[in-house]
């Protein structure tokens, strides 16, 4: 932590203020998704895709070549935002165009995301179902794939009423086959809640001023914009990689900062303070 006495500050008006103002924006893929377990890294929804028997050899060998270009860029901490987007929009817009070429099946989703090894992080079975029990609504702003997180969420049995998602989805032809993907792109840059409240379908979302963020990029710190009337906003960020050059970039963003952390036992903590659970 930053700054100890300004977080407990934080964390006492929220809960003065009530459960019924809190909302909580969370990124997924390496934020409730684990970074690794037991020394190996574990798959984000893209990568459960681009390692599946869905994608041939020479997509998979494509995709990596992507990776092994931009994830650099995306986690360099001397670049700027700006510096870093038009870089972002041209990986995922790549990425997506190999994989629409793929003919990827709807109904073969499920499957592909059982054998694969992404996990939600330890303890997201109280997370989830702390936040439903208390009504309390979990934002989900993701660059990555929705249809396949969805379905990691919903594997873990823990997709509920209360969990919105706001990621990039799948568009399948009558056939169930991709042909395309929905909408605007969804990337690391441009992932708030302003956009959502545009909607019109958000509007419950007005009257809760006190906003949980957890995220693992300096990216997901803008994931609460356009938040109608913010008075409160908690900020936990995940160091999951590259530890040493970004923990000052981090420490500065972040309220706490949570290094090497494959638990959701920080968030799950706080959410038993702010709703007076013992």
């Amino acid at each position: 932590m930053g700054d100890p006495h300004r977080v407990e500050e934080i964390i006492k008006t929220m809960q003065k203020a009530g459960t019924s103002t809190i909302q909580v924006i969370s990124d997924f893929d390496m934020t409730l998704t684990r970074f690794a377990y037991n020394g190996k890294r574990c798959p984000t929804s893209h990568n459960i895709l681009d390692n599946s028997k869905l994608i041939s050899e020479e997509c998979k060998a494509q995709l990596k070549d992507l990776l092994n270009i931009y994830y650099p860029i995306e986690i360099d901490s001397k670049r700027t935002a700006k510096e870093k987007l038009p870089l972002m929009v041209e990986w995922w817009t790549k990425a997506h165009t190999l994989l629409v070429q793929q003919r990827i099946r709807k109904d073969l989703l499920q499957d592909v995301v059982r054998e694969s090894d992404a996990m939600l992080r330890k303890g997201y079975q109280l997370f989830f179902d702390h936040l439903l029990e208390h009504s309390i609504p979990l934002l989900i702003f993701s660059a990555g794939l929705g249809d396949v997180l969805e379905e990691v969420i919903r594997q873990a049995g823990v997709f509920h009423p209360n969990v919105k998602v706001f990621s990039n989805y799948m568009d399948f032809d009558e056939t169930g086959v991709l042909k395309a993907f929905k909408g605007e792109l969804i990337h690391i840059y441009n992932k708030r809640e302003g956009s959502l409240l545009n909607t019109g379908h958000f509007q419950e979302l007005k009257s809760r001023h006190n906003v949980l963020l957890v995220g693992d990029s300096l990216g997901d710190l803008t994931m609460a914009d356009g938040v109608h009337g913010m008075e409160n906003i908690l900020k936990i960020g995940f160091l999951n990689d590259k530890v040493e050059e970004r923990k000052t970039a981090y420490l500065n963003a972040y309220d706490i900062v949570l290094v090497k952390d494959e638990t959701m036992d920080v968030p799950n903590a706080l959410l038993l303070h702010l709703t007076n659970t013992k």
